[in-house]
C-alpha cells in the first residue's frame, strides 16, 4: 500500500480512537469519579439515580452500578438546556471563548505517545498521532493559547465577577507557566532530546525516571539526579494544578468570592465547554507527568522488549499508559477534595518567590550534577 496512504488513514483513525474511544469517555467519568470521590470523602450517598439496570439481567437490585449512567445524563441535560445570552455580554467574544479554552487541551493530544505501536496488514503503526522531534514544546506553545478564552469570557460577559475570574486566571496561569517550563528542562537536560516516544523508549530500556531500576540500573549517576528530577516532578505536577484551575488553585473560579468568575454568565452548552476543557487539560497534563517521569506506555522491569514484539503488544502498552493516567487523574479530584484553598497573595508568592527560583535553581543543580559526574 501507498505509505502516503497509510500515514493519512492511520492518522484519522488513531485521532478518532485517541479523542472520542479514549479521552472522552474518561473525560466523561472523571466527572462522575470526582462526584463519587467527594462523596466518600463527606459520608454521603453521591449520584445513584441514573443507573444501569441490573435487574434486566437477572440481579435483584441495581446498587452496585447505580449513578454509572450519571455523565450521560449530565450531557444530555446541557443539550437540551436553553442557551441563554444575556443583552449585555459582547457576543462575538461571549460565544468563542468556549471553544477557546476546550480546544487547546484537545490539540496537545496529538504529541502524547499513547503507546508503542501495533502491526496493522503488515503495517507497524505508531500509536502517536504526530511523532514531532519537539513534543513538550508543542504542548506548552499551544496549551497556553487556553488563557485566552478564559480572559475573553471573563471581559465579554460584562459582569464584575466574571471579568475579575478572567484576571485572576491570566495572571495565575502566566505566572506558573514560567515554573511549568523551567521545570522541564532538568528532565530534557537527561534524556538529550525533545521526542516523546524516544523519551518514553529510553525509560522503557534504562528505567522510569524516578524508577530506574533496570537497564543500567542505579548508576551513580542516576542516583545523584534522583533529588533534581523529584523537584522538577513536585513543581511541575503543582503547576499543572495551577494551569488547570484545579483545587487549591481554584481561585478563577472560587464560588465563595465570585459566583462562579468567568463562567458566571454562561449556560448550556457554552458553560459545559469550560468543564470540557477543564477536565481535557487535567488529563493532557496527567499524561505528561506519566510521559515524562513514569515511563508513559512502559510496563517497566524490563518486559517491554518481549511486550513489543507481540504482534498486539502495543494494546498492553496502551492499557499500561491508560492505567496511570486514570491514576492521576484520580489524584488530581482527592486533592481538590483534600486541600483547602489558597489566598490569592499566598498563589502568586508560591509561583514567584518559591517554584521560579526553585525551577531555576534546580536547572543549575542538574548540570553541575551531570557535569562532575562526566
Amino acid at each position: 500500500m501507498d505509505p502516503f496512504l497509510v500515514l493519512v488513514i492511520s492518522t484519522a483513525v488513531k485521532i478518532f480512537i485517541f479523542t472520542f474511544v479514549l479521552t472522552l469517555p474518561i473525560i466523561a467519568y472523571s466527572t462522575y469519579a470526582e462526584r463519587r470521590v467527594s462523596s466518600i470523602i463527606q459520608d454521603r450517598v453521591g449520584p445513584n439515580r441514573v443507573g444501569i439496570p441490573l435487574t434486566l439481567f437477572g440481579f435483584k437490585k441495581d446498587i452496585p452500578l447505580s449513578g454509572l449512567l450519571q455523565p450521560l445524563a449530565d450531557g444530555l441535560k446541557n443539550l437540551l438546556k436553553e442557551d441563554l445570552v444575556p443583552d449585555h455580554v459582547r457576543k462575538f467574544f461571549f460565544t468563542i471563548a468556549p471553544a477557546l479554552t476546550a480546544v487547546p487541551a484537545f490539540l496537545t493530544l496529538c504529541v502524547i505517545p499513547f503507546g508503542s505501536q501495533i502491526t496493522v496488514f503488515g503495517e507497524n503503526i505508531k500509536l502517536v498521532i504526530a511523532d514531532i522531534d519537539a513534543g513538550p514544546l508543542f504542548v506548552f506553545a499551544i496549551a497556553s493559547l487556553s488563557v485566552y478564552g478564559i480572559t475573553f469570557a471573563g471581559w465579554a460577559s460584562n459582569n464584575k465577577y466574571s471579568f475579575l475570574g478572567g484576571v485572576r486566571s491570566c495572571a495565575q496561569m502566566i505566572s506558573y507557566e514560567i515554573a511549568l517550563g523551567l521545570s522541564v528542562i532538568p528532565v530534557l537536560m537527561v534524556f538529550g532530546q525533545l521526542n516523546l516516544s524516544d523519551i518514553v523508549q529510553h525509560q522503557a530500556d534504562n528505567g522510569w525516571l524516578l524508577l530506574p531500576l533496570w537497564g543500567e540500573g542505579l548508576t551513580t549517576e542516576r542516583i545523584l539526579l534522583l533529588i533534581p528530577l523529584f523537584i522538577s516532578f513536585v513543581v511541575f505536577t503543582t503547576s499543572i494544578f495551577a494551569e488547570t484551575n484545579r483545587m487549591p488553585f481554584d481561585l478563577p473560579e472560587c464560588e465563595t468570592e465570585l459566583v462562579g468568575g468567568y463562567h458566571t454568565e454562561y449556560s448550556s452548552m457554552k458553560f459545559a465547554l469550560f468543564f470540557l476543557g477543564e477536565y481535557a487539560a487535567m488529563i493532557v497534563g496527567s499524561a505528561l507527568i506519566v510521559t515524562l517521569f513514569f515511563g508513559g506506555w512502559s510496563v517497566g522491569f524490563g518486559l517491554d522488549t518481549a511486550i513489543s514484539e507481540m504482534t498486539y503488544g502495543g494494546l498492553i502498552h496502551l492499557g499500561a499508559f491508560l492505567a496511570k493516567v486514570i491514576g492521576f487523574v484520580i489524584f488530581f479530584i482527592w486533592v481538590r477534595w483534600t486541600v483547602p484553598r489558597f489566598r490569592y497573595d499566598q498563589l502568586m508568592k508560591l509561583g514567584w518567590v518559591v517554584f521560579f527560583e526553585l525551577a531555576l535553581v534546580n536547572i543549575f543543580l542538574t548540570a553541575g550534577i551531570m557535569m562532575l559526574v562526566n
